[in-house]
């Protein structure tokens, strides 16, 4: 009902004010000026994602002062509180950064947006920045035609700040004809009932415009005019620091359990800083007085007094929080739960995670390794195999030979629920990521990882197929042919449990070498069963329908061995660049890999005659 209400009511009172005052319709244009300047500053600096700000985001959380670090940084530089808690949500979420590091980040960004308010009060109020703005815009739409997307980054920035300044001027021009007409000062409200009013107006009209920064702007713009009261000035500006939770609370709609705990530690941490101020608002007021004597601010600029206020009392919430800190992290712990873990879903991706380029191939590599998890628990359980019990074995073969007890599961069932519907979600995720503007080399990441996906899933379609007879001649002795589907399921379990080694090594200790010594391996192996199924039914000992059924079924096997191969070399050994790894395995599988086989085999021969 309220969402349906604000869009109607919003539209009504502009259509009053803009039929009641034409310097209402300036100070209007001006705030959607400065919004608009907001967005693209953004969308600039979006287009910068990829490097230096993922970089940056990874190095700078090893400890908490770092992330704050990060956070005063970023918000300085790119003037966007917003920005700056979309994108810690995203990291958070594909798990490239802790819940400390990011609600760090959240403390420094605080910090970090009071450099706007010095900047208006400082510098927009006392020169004319619309003299800059015009420039900046003619050289920014050049920026923005450029095919190279870093030179499109610059031009968005340059482009925003550029409308900054003019909607800056706008309102400035705005509130200084306006009170020639109108005094809003009537409005004024001293004492505690001005402070709670003012407090929840400052709070709605960042939730409307969805940023505090604007709301800051309007708020100096209107005390340097004289239509606000200083002291009224400074509950709107502790409104504004409530309502700028919102964009968090947004932002983590879409995010994983982590991407909440961060928009409440958010919420918490702006409202205590809050109630400190509103509680301590006296003292408060003293202390700016004396700072800004300190520093040559004359007692009348009331605009630069509102600055030195809003950094004080954000920097004294920080001050509070921090000793606070273990305690906040084990709350929004315990306040919000880890979801019961269901196999079937995505652990991993969400929209939250998409709108960057390190957080959207971080978290599709995490959900293949997950899809890879679930295919190895029915690969070993089609063959009726325990995980534990071949990753612990020191004689592989022989815990095969006596696991002859079919696992009571539906493996078709259990195929649809954990294997399909993630790589629906895979392939899906892949899709929505390739309509977006990202690097190339992050884009062929993401293909591989995709592709990867596809061979686990097809390995397990090949044990599916395989499974029937494998518990048929396996569950009892028969003869040749349990031995035979032993050595299958034997070959399998053997490079589920290398590939799990290879996956517990250190990522400098991972070579190809070993992954083509395997996939050789099971080429030779291949040909050496069809080899053994001729002599056996030369010999009388296997029977031909029975020799039929299981060379249909061994090369079910072998395609599995090959895609689960190939799928590790993608996923652990992939070079930057992933293209020219791609076109390496598409060779060796062919003529390479057939000169590797015939090699080995010639080598044996000559062992053997040896």
């Amino acid at each position: 009902m309220m969402r349906r209400l604000t869009l109607p009511v919003i539209l009504l009172v502009l259509g009053a004010g803009f039929w009641a005052s034409r310097d209402f319709q300036e100070i209007a244009a001006g705030v959607a000026i400065f919004l608009f300047g907001m967005l693209m500053l953004e969308d600039g600096f979006k287009l910068f994602s990829g490097g230096f700000l993922e970089v940056l985001l990874e190095k700078a959380t090893a400890s908490l002062p770092k992330s704050m670090g990060f956070g005063i940084l970023t918000t300085t530089i790119m003037q966007s509180s917003s920005l700056v808690s979309i994108i810690t949500i995203s990291f958070l979420s594909a798990g490239l950064i802790s819940l400390l590091a990011g609600v760090g980040i959240v403390f420094g960004a605080n910090i970090g947006t009071t450099t706007g308010a010095w900047l208006v009060a400082g510098f927009g109020l006392k020169v004319n920045i619309s003299a800059y703005a015009l420039p900046m815009l003619a050289v920014a739409i050049v920026l923005v035609f450029q095919t190279n997307k870093y030179l499109r980054g610059a031009g968005f920035v340059l482009a925003g700040l550029g409308f900054l300044f003019l909607g800056i001027h706008h309102m400035k021009e705005g509130f200084e004809a306006f009170k020639d007409q109108f005094d809003l000062t009537r409005f004024a409200l001293s004492g505690l009932v001005g402070l709670v009013v003012y407090t929840l107006v400052g709070a709605a009209a960042t939730v409307v415009m969805q940023s505090s920064h604007a709301t800051m702007t309007l708020i100096i713009t209107a005390l340097a005019a004289g239509q606000i009261s200083y002291e009224n000035a400074l509950a709107l500006a502790i409104g504004a620091n409530i309502g700028t939770t919102i964009t968090a609370i947004i932002g983590a709609m879409t995010a994983n359990y982590q991407g909440k705990r961060l928009a409440l530690a958010h919420l918490i941490f702006n409202v205590v800083t809050a109630g400190i101020a509103l509680a301590f608002i006296g003292p408060l007021r003293l202390l700016v007085d004396t700072i800004a004597a300190g520093v040559g601010i004359p007692d009348n600029d009331f605009s630069l007094k509102l600055a030195v206020f809003h950094t004080v009392f954000n920097t004294l919430g920080v001050l509070v929080m921090l000793p606070l800190m273990r305690r906040l992290i084990i709350f929004l712990e315990r306040a919000i739960i880890p979801p019961k873990e269901d196999l079937s879903k995505p652990k991993y991706l969400s929209d939250a995670v998409d709108e960057f380029p390190q957080t959207a191939e971080v978290a599709l590599r995490q959900e293949v390794k997950h899809l890879y998890d679930n295919a190895v628990e029915l690969i070993a359980h089609g063959l009726n195999l325990h995980r534990k019990n071949i990753f612990t074995t020191k004689d592989i073969a022989a815990t095969v030979r006596a696991s002859r007890r079919p696992v009571d599961f539906d493996l078709d069932e259990r195929y649809e629920a954990r294997v399909k519907t993630l790589y629906a979600a895979i392939v899906e995720f892949t899709t929505r990521v390739g309509t977006k503007d990202m690097p190339t080399d992050v884009m062929d990441d993401v293909y591989i990882l995709r592709d990867v996906a596809g061979r686990i899933v097809r390995a397990v379609k090949s044990v599916k197929h395989l499974r029937g007879n494998a518990s048929r001649y396996t569950e009892r002795p028969q003869g040749a042919v349990t031995e035979l589907y032993n050595q299958l399921r034997t070959e399998i379990a053997r490079i589920l449990v290398e590939i799990r080694q290879l996956d517990l090594a250190d990522p400098k200790d991972r070579s190809p070498l070993w992954l083509d010594q395997q996939r050789v391996q099971v080429e030779q192996d291949a040909r050496d069963t069809n080899d053994r199924i001729e002599g056996l039914i030369r010999k009388r000992q296997l029977d031909a329908s029975v020799a039929t059924s299981f060379l249909n079924d061994s090369h079910y096997a072998y395609s599995a061995m090959r895609d689960l191969l190939g799928a590790a070399r993608a996923y652990y050994i992939a070079p930057e660049d992933a293209l020219a790894e791609v076109e390496h395995i598409l060779g060796l599988e062919d003529e390479e890999l057939g000169s590797l086989v015939a090699n080995a085999l010639g080598d044996t021969h000559d062992d053997v005659t040896q």
